[in-house]
């Protein structure tokens, strides 16, 4: 069988292809640039691929999307992408089978073939990084929902007040992501009275990676903001753990990065908020795909559907 992932990234598109049964190759990667422009690129690098007729087309894609119908529906990061229908073009020029699936269950796919989640049968993948998203594994399939809108958990109100992340004050996103935890400094910056190298920086310009950087360095009001962090975010996987008792919890992008930091404190709120025989048999980690997660996502969405 042949199989080819596409991944349609906002600044950079990429093919590839799987190598062997635990590896992924990307064969090509370049710009995005208009819709008309980056589709033709497209085509004309599958292309020299030389698709067989029962090739299968994983196709990974920030939303909104009509991932059933095989439409991209005008992505923030994808202007002109309106009604885009790439599964229906794919398979007419191509022949096989499209399938097209928003990056955050594609990344949960990724992980569960190819990387922390491999061997599980239940697992929640969060992004963490701009934004708050999941992929959800559940009884050794991917759950989408009704709409295909599963795993919007960015949305979910933690607090009456607080950071704004998917449009709402207190939002898990609003906690945990990088605009979030910028927002979070930005505050905390004008009530702390200490010394601290973000009062250095402008607050309208401070970044999490900012704040990560001057908490390796020890700095006291970026550890305070970090173990906040993580009380919000065991907030939250504490009710993903009682509600779906799952037995892994990937972790994307920022955990990577800043894992150490945002641990303890995540810990002792699952300690104390989760049912203890459900956070025993739980284990939360960082994604291990890194920078490469995209292609291996595009991969398994095909891999995913092809044994359906």
């Amino acid at each position: 069988m042949n199989i080819i992932g596409v991944d349609i990234g906002g600044t950079k598109c990429a093919l590839s292809v799987p190598e062997g049964d635990d590896r992924v190759r990307e064969v090509a990667r370049f710009a995005t640039t208009d819709v008309n422009g980056t589709l033709k690129r497209l085509y004309a690098e599958i292309a020299k691929l030389e698709p067989t007729d029962d090739v299968v087309f994983g196709v990974s894609c920030g939303g909104p999307l009509d991932a059933k119908k095989g439409l991209i529906l005008s992505p923030p990061n994808l202007p002109g992408w309106d009604r885009i229908a790439i599964c229906e073009e794919l398979t007419k020029r191509f022949g096989g089978r499209a399938f097209l699936m928003n990056d955050a269950n594609a990344c949960a796919l990724a992980e569960w073939q190819f990387g922390a989640g491999r061997g599980c049968q239940s697992m929640i993948f969060l992004t963490m990084g701009t934004g708050m998203g999941a992929g959800l594994i559940l009884d050794g399939r991917l759950y989408d929902g009704i709409t295909g809108n599963a795993g919007e958990v960015g949305h979910m109100r933690l607090a009456p007040n607080g950071p704004i992340g998917f449009g709402k004050h207190g939002s898990f996103e609003g906690f945990c992501s990088g605009g979030g935890i910028a927002q979070i400094a930005k505050q905390r910056i004008g009530e702390f009275s200490g010394a601290s190298v973000l009062k250095d920086l402008s607050r309208d310009e401070v970044t999490a990676r900012d704040v990560g950087e001057a908490a390796v360095a020890g700095d006291e009001l970026a550890l305070a903001i970090w173990n906040e962090v993580g009380e919000r975010l065991g907030e939250a996987l504490s009710v993903f753990i009682d509600l779906l008792n799952p037995e892994r919890i990937v972790i994307g992008s920022i955990f990577q990065r800043c894992e150490s930091l945002i641990v303890p404190s995540m810990n002792a709120v699952i300690a104390r908020e989760a049912l203890p025989d459900s956070a025993r048999d739980c284990k939360v980690c960082a994604a291990s795909l890194g920078d490469e997660i995209g292609s291996y996502a595009a991969v398994a969405i095909a891999r995913y559907h092809a044994t359906r």
